[in-house]
């Protein structure tokens, strides 16, 4: 059973945060590891370690830069979570990397905590439909939900997250977007509730683009025409970008 989503705005402490944030997003590389544990990369190293000889994780250089760490399935169950233990994907180690630093950059920000915000994960969303996502149904990377009475003009609202990094055609870009505009219902529950009359599930979908991406995702917004005032472009945050091949990285 996956744990209840809390409305805190903040992670657990300690290595609890680190293991959760792991969790979540599928691995995790050893920077984002040691700002996920607000520590340096040396005691972030220190406590992969302690995981690994606990067999709660398993850490590898998957690609340049450091190390990666994710979870083993005794992790995850310490966690109280059903995913399937397996190393990132090797053709998704640079999109894993992108959406774990927006992650970071959104948790960040002061009024994420002041606000009660809270990340949901696209591997918990993922978890949630069991496996009956659609070939053409869309999951999001990530949605930030907002509490009803959060100090925040933007209070009660559910945000959208997309990281891209590469062009996606117009059309296919363009169906994204009417998609995560118009549903309406939770995601894992009747398929029949998804386009259910009712305000939209997602307030606003906020696009965080490479340079090579952003004219595409541009192009699909203003496509999409009076809809796309509910779309957010913005940059990707800095760390976002696998490290240049070459780069070294030991676990």
């Amino acid at each position: 059973m996956i744990p209840a989503e809390g409305t805190s705005g903040s992670r657990p402490g300690g290595d609890a945060a680190g293991l959760l944030f792991a969790a979540e997003m599928y691995g995790v590389q050893l920077d984002h590891l040691a700002a996920a544990l607000g520590a340096s990369e040396a005691r972030a190293r220190r406590i992969a370690a302690r995981w690994r000889a606990r067999h709660y994780a398993e850490s590898a250089r998957l690609g340049p830069g450091g190390p990666w760490t994710w979870l083993t399935r005794a992790g995850l169950a310490a966690c109280g979570l059903p995913y399937a233990a397996a190393p990132p994907a090797l053709g998704r180690l640079a999109h894993i990397r992108a959406v774990a630093a927006v992650r970071l950059a959104v948790e960040s920000a002061p009024r994420y905590a002041a606000g009660g915000g809270y990340w949901r994960s696209e591997r918990r969303l993922r978890a949630r439909m069991g496996g009956r996502v659609g070939l053409r149904e869309h999951i999001p990377d990530g949605e930030v939900h907002w509490p009803e009475d959060a100090p925040v003009p933007w209070a009660g609202e559910c945000w959208a997250i997309e990281a891209e990094l590469t062009p996606k055609t117009t059309r296919r870009t363009v169906a994204i977007m009417r998609e995560l505009l118009t549903r309406t219902g939770d995601y894992g529950g009747p398929a029949a509730g998804t386009r259910a009359a009712g305000p939209p599930r997602h307030a606003r979908v906020i696009y965080l683009c490479a340079p090579a991406a952003r004219p595409a995702v541009a192009r699909a917004r203003t496509a999409l025409g009076m809809p796309g005032a509910r779309i957010e472009i913005r940059h990707l945050p800095p760390g976002a970008a696998l490290a240049p091949p070459g780069a070294q990285g030991t676990p």
